[in-house]
């Protein structure tokens, strides 16, 4: 019997939840073939129309009060659907410690939670409700911020943030949706500087920062703690320091990193887990033709497997 995927997209009321479920979630390729059963806990400005459950293969369900969502419910489920995977748009004032301590068939297993703010009225909600907002996005490993003036402070929300949950991954989007890419203010380490230190949280935000503005970070030295991978074909004289990565669900972990250049003989063993010092260059590496990430070692010392191994990516 194989595990049935739950997916939880939680938020207030007309904060985006629908939107999420539509653009985001369902078009991911983890998202396997088959029916998946939709869980609508209320009724926002956006629907799902009869033609799109149909193109999407899903049923969709509405819940109306919160004690309908119990362990019998959920037992109901699976005898009248057996659903390939489930998809709960949650009620943001509803508790969702019970949704996630909930007794649910066996074989399904909470795969994601993700959670959606209005950014336009943020502040009214870190002001007067701060502590319901913050249990939601306590437990959410993606928190999407949309309809953002990108004149806002984001850096104060994303502290706050990281606080309270430290592994989240954290996007805001503009006012047309799109996404707004982190500013220097906006990372959780300081890059002026000569040596930047990367702690083990915020390592998905700078292989994503890295690759994407390599200027930041060229010359300077980085510190972090990793794992030893050595891809076949890859020479004495080189390997990656990766962490393993989850972008949306804990169906899509795979390891990242940034090629490694060994000068003076040092000797690595794979999966070793390694405090790295080195020194950041962008130049072309695996590819002639292709310029990317490089580092060159200065120092590495074995280190301790953290006691959360798996990062994200903001």
């Amino acid at each position: 019997m194989g595990t049935t995927p739950i997916f939880i997209c939680t938020g207030f009321l007309d904060s985006g939840k629908t939107t999420l479920i539509k653009d985001t979630l369902m078009t991911q390729d983890w998202i396997e073939p088959g029916l998946t059963l939709l869980i609508v806990c209320e009724e926002g400005e956006k629907e799902f129309s009869p033609e799109y459950l149909k193109m999407k293969n899903m049923v969709m369900l509405q819940v109306e009060e919160e004690e309908q969502l119990n362990p019998t419910f959920f037992k109901n489920c699976l005898k009248n659907y057996q659903p390939t995977q489930v998809v709960i748009e949650f009620n943001g004032m509803w508790k969702l410690e019970k949704l996630i301590k909930m007794r649910y068939p066996r074989g399904w297993e909470i795969q994601g939670i993700y959670s959606t703010v209005d950014g336009t009225t943020l502040d009214m909600y870190l002001t007067n409700m701060r502590n319901m907002l913050m249990e939601q996005l306590t437990e959410s490993s993606l928190i999407i911020v949309n309809r953002c003036d990108r004149n806002m402070s984001r850096a104060g929300f994303r502290r706050a943030l990281k606080v309270q949950n430290p592994m989240a991954q954290l996007i805001f989007e503009d006012l047309e949706g799109k996404i707004i890419e982190p500013s220097e203010d906006d990372l959780p380490y300081d890059v002026k500087g000569d040596k930047i230190v990367i702690e083990d949280m915020d390592f998905g935000v700078w292989y994503v920062d890295a690759y994407d503005h390599p200027e930041l970070y060229l010359h300077k030295e980085v510190e972090f703690t990793a794992q030893v991978l050595i891809p076949r074909g890859m020479g004495d004289d080189m390997f990656v320091p990766v962490r393993k990565i989850m972008t949306c669900c804990a169906n899509d972990v795979r390891y990242y990193g940034y090629p490694c250049k060994i000068t003076d003989g040092t000797k690595v063993k794979k999966n070793q887990w390694i405090h790295v010092r080195a020194r950041f260059e962008y130049e072309a590496v695996m590819y002639p033709d292709r310029k990317q990430p490089v580092l060159y070692l200065e120092e590495l010392t074995e280190a301790e497997k953290p006691k959360d191994d798996v990062v994200f990516l903001g």
